[in-house]
């Protein structure tokens, strides 16, 4: 599995991007066709499965881009930096964690006006 983050930048029509870590880059003329030149870059360097990709503007004029190729496809969420917050699916091969027992609800006995001594109609 590869992770694959871009910086992009945009100057006028046209943008470009260079990887965060790496010499991967790529220029367009849209964001659109950046963010398929970025795709293709990254499955030219990694080829190994699925692909996911994330698109933020951070200024109108920057953004960051990450490419995830491999691991899997829908069952996963997504989480800032590229990092997991399953053993499962980071590779640790553990079982998936369980959910938190539910809280018991405790009912509260609802009071009837004779209890308090007086009516709403009197």
């Amino acid at each position: 599995m590869g992770v694959y983050t871009f910086i992009c930048k945009g100057s006028g029509a046209d943008w470009s991007a260079k990887q965060l870590n790496g010499d991967l880059e790529a220029s367009a003329g849209s964001t659109f066709d950046l963010q398929r030149k970025l795709v293709q870059v990254a499955l030219s360097a990694d080829s190994s499965g699925a692909v996911q990709s994330s698109f933020s503007y951070v200024t109108p004029s920057s953004a960051v881009f990450q490419v995830i190729v491999g691991g899997s496809v829908g069952g996963g969420s997504f989480v800032g930096g590229g990092a997991s917050s399953s053993p499962a699916a980071s590779g640790g091969g553990g079982a998936a964690a369980e959910a938190p027992p539910a809280e018991e609800k405790k009912e509260e006995k609802e009071e009837s006006d004779e209890d308090m001594g007086f009516s709403l109609f009197d």
